[in-house]
C-alpha cells in the first residue's frame, strides 16, 4: 500500500527545500492565511454540492495547507506534523474519557450528557492555561455571524443566556424597534450599533431554534445568486438588460423565477 501522507510531506520537504519551488519558499503562515480560509470554504462549497469526488479533492488541498504550516513551523524549531497530531490524540482521548478510560462509556449515556462532560473538560483546559474569561480562545476572525453564535455559546455554558426561543424572539422585536427609530432619525453612527444588535440577536434566535445562522446566510446568498443569474440569463436571450426593466417586469420575473427553480429541485 502506497503510503501517500509520507509521500505528501515528502513533496512539501522539497517544496520548501533549496532546489524546491521559489513560491512556495517564500511563504510564511501570514502569507497562507487566506489560502488556509479559501481552503476551508470550498470544502464547504463541494459539501452542499453533494459530490464525493470534489470533496475528495478539496479534503486534499485543505491537508496540504495544514501539512505546509506545519512544515514551516518544524524549519522554525516550533514543532512538526508528529507534534500536531500527538497533540490532537491527546486532546481527543482526554475529551472523551467516556470511550477511552477503562469501562467505557454507561449504557445509559446520552449524547446531551457527553456534551456536558466535553464542555467540562474544556474548562479545565482553560483553567491551565490561566484563561480568565469564558470568551478567551475564540478565534476573532471567525465570520463575524460564526463568532457571535460562538460567544453566545461560550456565555451560556455559565448559565448567561434566554430561557426560551419566545424570549429571544422578544428581544429581536425590541432591538428591530430600535434600529427603526434610529433609521428615523438618520444618525449612521448610532444606525450601525443598533443593527449590530439587531444581527447579534437574530443569531441568538437562531441557535435558540437550532439553526446555524452562517449556513442559513449562505444558502440564501446561494438561492439569490441562482435566481438572479436565472434572470440575467432570460434578459440576454430577449436582448435588453435588467436596468431597462420596469420595477413591475422585474418582479413578476423573480417570482417566476423563485418558482421554476424550486420545481428544478433548487433550494426554494
Amino acid at each position: 500500500m502506497v503510503d501517500y501522507f509520507g509521500r505528501l510531506l515528502e513533496i512539501i520537504s522539497q517544496l520548501r527545500g533549496e532546489a524546491g519551488c521559489p513560491w512556495d519558499r517564500e511563504q510564511t503562515p501570514t502569507s497562507l492565511r487566506p489560502f488556509l480560509i479559501e481552503e476551508a470554504y470550498e470544502v464547504l462549497e463541494a459539501m452542499d454540492r453533494g459530490d464525493p469526488q470534489e470533496l475528495k479533492e478539496e479534503l486534499g488541498d485543505l491537508l496540504f495547507q495544514i501539512l505546509f504550516h506545519a512544515q514551516i513551523a518544524k524549519e522554525n524549531g516550533q514543532f512538526d506534523i508528529d507534534g500536531v497530531l500527538q497533540s490532537s490524540v491527546e486532546k481527543m482521548t482526554r475529551r472523551h474519557p467516556h470511550v477511552f478510560q477503562k469501562g467505557g462509556a454507561p449504557k445509559d449515556l446520552t449524547a446531551q450528557a457527553v456534551l456536558l462532560r466535553w464542555e467540562d473538560a474544556k474548562r479545565a483546559e482553560d483553567r491551565n492555561l490561566n484563561r480568565r474569561s469564558v470568551l478567551d480562545g475564540i478565534p476573532k476572525s471567525l465570520p463575524a455571524l460564526h463568532l457571535a453564535q460562538q460567544i453566545q455559546n461560550r456565555a451560556a455554558r455559565v448559565g448567561f443566556d434566554w430561557k426560551t426561543p419566545t424570549e429571544v424572539r422578544e428581544n429581536v422585536l425590541e432591538e428591530w424597534e430600535e434600529f427603526s427609530a434610529e433609521v428615523d432619525r438618520a444618525d449612521l453612527k448610532r444606525m450601525e450599533e443598533e443593527f449590530g444588535d439587531l444581527l447579534f440577536s437574530l443569531v441568538n434566535y437562531a441557535r435558540h431554534l437550532q439553526i446555524q445562522p452562517e449556513e442559513a446566510l449562505r444558502k440564501a446568498t446561494a438561492r439569490f445568486s441562482e435566481r438572479f443569474s436565472e434572470i440575467e440569463q432570460i434578459t440576454l436571450r430577449n436582448r435588453t438588460r435588467i436596468s431597462d426593466l420596469p420595477p413591475e417586469e422585474i418582479d413578476r420575473l423573480w417570482e417566476e423565477t423563485k418558482e421554476r427553480l424550486g420545481k428544478k429541485g433548487s433550494p426554494p
